[in-house]
Formats: structure tokens, C-alpha cells, sequence
């Protein structure tokens, strides 16, 4: 095996792992990876040797990985397979990847703190005060993220590196 291979290889295997820990399927996080990688776009026969997965898995990941808006179909002329390949920015893949965790994650959450918030203030005073309280401030910690997150999503790389530059430096300051 090349040295390419092996630092390939060991990628792929890392970022399978990792994506198992931000909740991600395991073989999605291959897939994207191998993606990722690869200078060209690759079909599902061609996945499915580099991973060494079945069609299925491929399958799966594939229409899981479009789901989420960073894996695209691409077609080659004069070939009759469909290709794929994954965004190459990581700017832009950080922003798909965030903008669809706060659909799946975060919003569904504010809306549950909302409701509960709505329904315990509706309660008398006496009851549910601690509970009101700590969801209330859980509800404002989501919703202060949210306005932080629109904010960061208007930026351009550029800014968001420079703002990041001077909180560290405010932050070297404060220390």
C-alpha cells in the first residue's frame, strides 16, 4: 500500500469514528470522507471498493448525505452511472452541515422550551417556579445562540477568522 493509501485510508477511518461521535452513521462519515478526498467525483461501484461496503451501506449513505445538503449527483457525459461528489469548501461545509443540525437539533429544541415555557407560565405562581426558571434560562441560552449563529452565517470566512483573531486577543488581555 502507498503512503497516499495509508494517509487516505486512515482518514477515512478517523473521520468514521468522529462522525460516530458528533451522531453521525459511521459509514455516512466514510462516504463523506472519501468524497471529500477524491479530485473527482466517484460512483457507487467505486465507493463501495475504496470502502470495501456493501451497495446497500453505499446506498444508504449516498441518499442520507444529499438529505443533508452536502453531497451532490453529478453527471458525466457519456456515462450512464450516476456520480457523486461532496462540497470541497469547508467554509461552505461547515455552513451546511450547522444550518442542517440547527433544523434537526436546535430548532425542534426551542420549540419544546417554548411550549413548556408557555404552559408553566400559564400556571400559578406558587407551582412550577424552579422548572419555569431553568427552562427560561435554557430557552434564552438556545435563542442567544441562534441570534449568534444568523450572525456568523452573514459573515464571509475572512471576518469570522479576524473576529476570532481579536477574541483571542481579548481574551490574552483578560488573562
Amino acid at each position: 500500500m502507498s503512503e497516499l493509501n495509508k494517509i487516505k485510508e486512515k482518514f477515512i477511518l478517523h473521520w468514521g469514528e468522529m462522525g460516530s461521535l458528533w451522531g453521525i452513521n459511521r459509514t455516512m462519515a466514510q462516504v463523506h470522507a472519501l468524497l471529500f478526498i477524491s479530485p473527482e467525483p466517484l460512483c457507487a461501484n467505486d465507493i463501495m471498493a475504496e470502502l470495501q461496503i456493501s451497495r446497500g451501506n453505499v446506498s444508504m449513505a449516498l441518499r442520507e448525505l444529499i438529505a443533508w445538503g452536502i453531497v451532490n449527483r453529478v453527471h458525466i457525459k457519456g456515462e450512464r452511472r450516476e456520480f457523486y461528489t461532496t462540497e470541497k469548501d469547508v467554509w461552505t461545509l461547515f455552513r451546511i452541515i450547522a444550518r442542517e443540525r440547527k433544523k434537526r437539533e436546535v430548532d425542534p429544541t426551542i420549540e419544546v422550551l417554548r411550549e413548556s415555557v408557555t404552559k408553566l407560565n400559564q400556571m400559578p405562581d406558587t407551582d412550577g417556579n424552579y422548572e419555569r426558571e431553568q427552562l427560561k434560562n435554557l430557552l434564552d441560552f438556545f435563542e442567544t445562540g441562534i441570534e449568534v449563529y444568523k450572525d456568523l452565517e452573514m459573515q464571509t470566512p475572512t471576518s469570522i477568522l479576524k473576529l476570532m483573531g481579536k477574541a483571542l486577543r481579548v481574551k490574552q488581555l483578560i488573562s
